[in-house]
């Protein structure tokens, strides 16, 4: 029996061209978009904790909400399940020692993990603002919801900080400066609603 849905699963109301449907190469496909990197930080009884995470996405605007995809399993899903709080730290496009740094399985936990890193306090979370960022938002949990392998966090942004510069990139599997440049002729919809096909 499948985990997902019917309607999730149901492939026939669409046939792939013969030989399209090839799992590997979907994986490949699926690692061609392009995605911002961030630093999720927790704060819970006196213990910070962080983690680099590229699935991170803005899901409605009226209110704030956004979702981030993490295993289940991880300390920090652990952590902001009892704490109900966390901070996202967009990193700027200079910023891939931090990236590194929170995406080390082997890093040292607490607060031995900020060392050398400029850091302060979210007011509304407790948890770490990293120095450098391209922008802070401070979340709190509305809901979990099991998605294949990983575990999508909701969360309302109740509160935020931004600089201006360029971002830091997941793409193919590897983080990329990004030096942005505005397209002319194209404008972003304004909610998520208004993406047409």
């Amino acid at each position: 029996m499948s985990r997902y849905p019917a309607w999730l699963t149901d492939r026939s109301a669409t046939a792939p061209a013969e030989g399209y449907e090839d799992p590997e190469a979907a994986r490949l496909a699926l690692r061609r978009l392009a995605s911002g990197v961030t630093v999720l930080t927790v704060s819970r009884d006196g213990v910070r904790h962080g983690t680099t995470a590229s699935a991170v996405v803005t899901l409605s605007r009226d209110p704030l909400v956004l979702g981030a995809c993490l295993r289940p399993t991880s300390t920090f899903a652990s952590m902001v399940r009892r704490a109900g709080r966390f901070s996202v730290n967009v990193l700027g496009s200079a910023q891939d020692d931090v990236a590194r740094r929170f995406a080390n399985p082997g890093r040292p936990l607490g607060d031995a993990q900020f060392e050398g890193f400029d850091w302060t306090t979210d007011p509304l979370t407790g948890a770490p603002l990293l120095g450098g960022s391209l922008a802070h938002m401070a979340c709190r949990v509305l809901g979990w919801h099991q998605v294949g392998d990983h575990d999508m966090l909701l969360a309302e942004v109740t509160g935020g900080s931004h600089t201006v510069d360029s971002p830091m990139l997941s793409f193919a599997g590897r983080m990329h400066s990004a030096c942005v440049t505005p397209a002319a002729s194209v404008s972003v919809p304004a909610s998520p609603s208004e993406v047409v096909s």
